[in-house]
């Protein structure tokens, strides 16, 4: 008897198994594979733009500095005006002093990966993601490729900082709990196989260093880029997403994006991307939008205080994109020596102090069916698209013009619950519009201890707010009221 449940067993586990979903090489097919709910409940990652481009660190202002190589390549001049990066490079290095040089300047003797991983734990972020390699094709990992067909070496471990940096950051991100992924760029800027021959790049370097870094690094998320030169069936990535969610060890939990071929954004991929913009609306895809804390995502140094965005901002950025459903990837550039600016760890850490209060309203949250309540009217800015056209959130909160509707409040919602995030403190009362209150709900501000007393009149719920010390606006930048059992 004992022999037969073991073999009934054994058969349902074999059966189990060879059931498992395969996926075939064709969009049709890697679409169907729903994107991992631990991204989708995750809300905010931190990425990192790290590379050689960090020992000049220079860009004109409200630009990429890690194009740095690609703007450099354009010589004196561009579209008729001065080339900034051109000038600065001149004046700075010499017109002969190539960028190749940089690899040998960017030593990160001051990289602290556990200090790192500490400053993204406290700032609540749920994920990280570092770029293993950007556009220039220096990897942050001991790539063969990369040697092999740049002829020289041409990753972190064979010189410069003669570290794995990618492999130490990894590892500390995951002592602390956190998830880790890398972006990775798809093609090289100034890749000999590259420029010589695309298809010889795509199966001889670009296939098997993707499968490299997959397979040693186990990321959970991957951000590809530098897709736009040749369409998915050119990079043939359909093949290689199949290897992905068939074949290799982050099958069942990697999250990808959205950037495989010119021909996928917001059409291909497990979520949709957007950076430096408003995200999406009404979208029922996952989505993320990343961006800066300045404009740049590689560090700038030309960058000053009035370039980069406050703590509040950039926590009603977060608040916003969550209310709409999506993921806020916020970027940091580190020093060519391996430091987080200051700035940045003090824009993170007062991001984690307000997620270690309000964090219920942000993780593992979903859009609920309305996104904002505006002052005078719920759908007067959707329907004219002016917020997303031109998206600042503290203009629709803070600067009101005459006419113009405020953002009273943000909303998100998990399972029966509501969140309804206020921008600013309310005063004494705070109304929720047109919504059906039944008499067992429950109202109540986090961080604040008790329930709030509440009415209704028609569709509309005044709270009663908790007394405020001090200047809340100081103090918290939004407030979180909870509406148990309204989220229906």
């Amino acid at each position: 008897m004992k022999v037969r449940i073991l073999f009934l067993i054994c058969l349902a586990a074999a059966l189990a198994f060879g059931a498992e979903k395969r996926y075939e090489a064709n969009w049709a097919s890697i679409d169907s594979r729903p994107t991992p709910s631990w991204f989708t409940d995750a809300k905010f990652g931190i990425f990192i733009h790290w590379g050689a481009y960090s020992v000049p660190s220079y860009g004109r202002v409200g630009s990429y500095a890690e194009w740095y190589w690609n703007q450099l390549s354009k010589g004196p001049t561009e579209k008729g005006k001065p080339n900034a990066t051109w000038l600065f490079h001149t004046r700075n290095y010499g017109e002969n002093f190539p960028y190749a040089n940089f690899v040998q300047m960017f030593q990160a003797e001051l990289y602290d990966p556990a200090y790192w991983a500490d400053v993204f734990a406290k700032s609540g972020a749920k994920y990280v993601v570092l770029t293993s390699k950007h556009h220039e094709g220096f990897t942050l990992w001991p790539s063969a490729e990369a040697d092999r067909s740049w002829g020289k070496p041409w990753n972190s471990v064979s010189v410069g900082p003669k570290r794995d940096l990618l492999g130490d950051l990894t590892n500390a991100v995951r002592a602390r709990g956190l998830k880790m992924g890398i972006y990775y760029s798809l093609y090289e800027w100034y890749n000999p196989l590259w420029l010589s021959d695309k298809p010889r790049y795509v199966t001889e370097h670009m296939h098997p260093q993707f499968k490299d870094v997959v397979t040693r690094y186990k990321p959970s998320t991957i951000f590809s880029d530098g897709e736009w030169d040749l369409t998915s069936a050119e990079w043939r990535s359909p093949e290689l997403l199949a290897w992905l969610f068939n074949e290799s060890p982050v099958k069942d939990e990697v999250a990808i994006d959205d950037r495989w071929g010119k021909d996928c954004r917001h059409k291909h991929g497990g979520y949709y991307t957007t950076e430096y913009t408003a995200g999406l609306e009404g979208s029922t895809h996952p989505w993320e939008e990343s961006r800066g804390m300045g404009h740049s995502y590689g560090y700038n140094r030309a960058e000053q205080l009035n370039d980069y965005r406050s703590d509040r901002e950039l926590i009603l950025m977060l608040v916003d994109l969550v209310s709409r459903g999506g993921n806020f990837l916020l970027d940091i550039g580190p020093t060519s020596d391996g430091r987080i600016p200051v700035i940045m760890q003090q824009r993170l850490i007062e991001m984690g102090r307000w997620l270690s209060v309000n964090g219920e309203a942000i993780y593992g949250t979903k859009a609920w069916k309305r996104t904002r309540q505006w002052s005078d009217g719920e759908q007067k800015k959707l329907e004219t698209g002016e917020y997303m056209k031109r998206y600042e959130v503290t203009d629709y909160v803070d600067r009101s013009k005459p006419g113009q509707a405020v953002i009273e409040c943000f909303f998100t919602a998990k399972g029966d619950d509501l969140y309804a995030i206020v921008p600013r403190w309310p005063g004494r009362q705070f109304v929720l519009r047109d919504v059906a209150a039944s008499r067992a709900m429950e109202v109540s501000m986090l961080g604040a201890p008790g329930s709030l007393k509440w009415t209704a009149k028609g569709r509309n719920v005044t709270v009663e707010m908790p007394p405020a010390s001090g200047d809340p606006a100081r103090t918290q930048w939004a407030y979180v009221v909870k509406f148990k059992g309204l989220a229906r």
